[in-house]
C-alpha cells in the first residue's frame, strides 16, 4: 500500500462507522446528489457556480462551487502533488520541497512540488515533467495514489500524490537546473526525511512562512514511523 503508516497489527475493526441521530431524518431519507450547476462568474483559471443539491432529508439546497476551468478531457484529477525522496550516499534522506509566494495567502509557503495535468499526460507524465521544471531534479516514479480531493467544502479540485525517488548520485542531480516558466519564482528546500516536521517548526519560527497541510500530515505521520512506530494515539483509552 501507498504510504502505509498503519502497523499490520491493527484489526479491520478499528474502522467504523457511526451513525449519529438527526432530527432531519424524520423527514424521510433519499440519495443527496446535485440537482443542477449554474455558473455565476468566471476566470482565465477558475470559475464560481451556484450548485443546487438534494440533501439526504430530501431537502433542495444551494452551494457555492469554486472549480478549476483547466481539467482536462478522460481525468479525474487536475493535478498531481509529488513527495519526491533524494537518495544520497553518506547523507540523509531528504525531501525536496518548495517555497514561494501564494498571491491568496499573501505571503510563502512550503509546499510540495506540484503541477496541473497538461493535455495527453499521465499523472506519473505530470510529476516527473513538474519536478524537473520546479527544482531541476530528475527521478523515478515508484507510487501513485487514486484521485483525492484537495477542499471539497469549497471545491471540486482534485489530485494524484506521485512518489518519487531521486538518485542524487547521478550526475545530473548533483547540481539541478530549474526550468521555470516566466513569472515563476520557486525556491528548493531539502529537509531530513526523519527530521521533517522538527525543521518545519523551525521554518516557522524563522519566517514569515505558511505551511500546506498535506506536507504538515505528512511531517506527523513520518515523526510517529521514525519515533513512535508501534504507538497509535487514537487508540489509546
Amino acid at each position: 500500500m501507498f504510504l502505509n503508516f498503519l502497523p499490520s497489527y491493527v484489526p479491520s475493526s478499528v474502522v467504523q462507522t457511526v451513525k449519529m441521530s438527526n432530527p432531519e431524518e424524520t423527514k424521510g431519507t433519499t440519495t443527496p446528489h446535485v440537482v443542477k450547476e449554474e455558473l455565476m462568474a468566471s476566470g482565465n483559471w477558475v470559475k464560481l457556480e451556484k450548485t443546487t443539491y438534494m440533501d439526504p432529508a430530501g431537502n433542495t439546497r444551494t452551494w457555492e462551487t469554486v472549480k478549476r476551468t483547466t481539467r482536462q478531457k478522460n481525468t479525474e484529477a487536475d493535478g498531481v502533488g509529488i513527495i519526491a525522496v533524494l537518495k544520497r550516499t553518506l547523507h540523509k534522506d531528504c525531501m525536496v520541497m518548495v517555497k514561494q509566494f501564494r498571491p491568496p495567502l499573501g505571503c510563502c509557503t512550503l509546499e510540495f512540488p506540484a503541477g496541473l495535468i497538461d493535455e495527453g499526460e499521465t499523472a506519473e507524465m505530470t510529476a516527473l515533467r513538474e519536478l524537473k521544471e520546479e527544482t531541476g531534479y530528475r527521478g523515478e516514479v515508484v507510487g501513485v495514489t487514486p484521485v483525492t480531493c484537495l477542499d471539497p467544502g469549497l471545491s471540486n479540485c482534485t489530485t494524484q500524490i506521485v512518489l518519487v525517488n531521486i538518485n542524487g548520485d547521478d550526475g545530473e542531480n548533483i547540481h539541478p537546473t530549474q526550468e521555470l516558466g516566466d513569472g515563476e519564482f520557486v525556491e528548493v528546500i531539502l529537509l531530513p526525511l526523519d527530521e521533517i516536521q522538527t525543521k518545519i517548526n523551525d521554518l516557522l519560527q524563522k519566517e514569515k512562512i505558511m505551511v500546506d497541510s498535506k506536507v504538515y500530515i505528512f511531517a506527523m505521520g513520518m515523526a510517529q514511523a521514525f519515533f513512535k512506530p508501534r504507538e497509535l494515539p487514537v487508540l489509546k483509552q
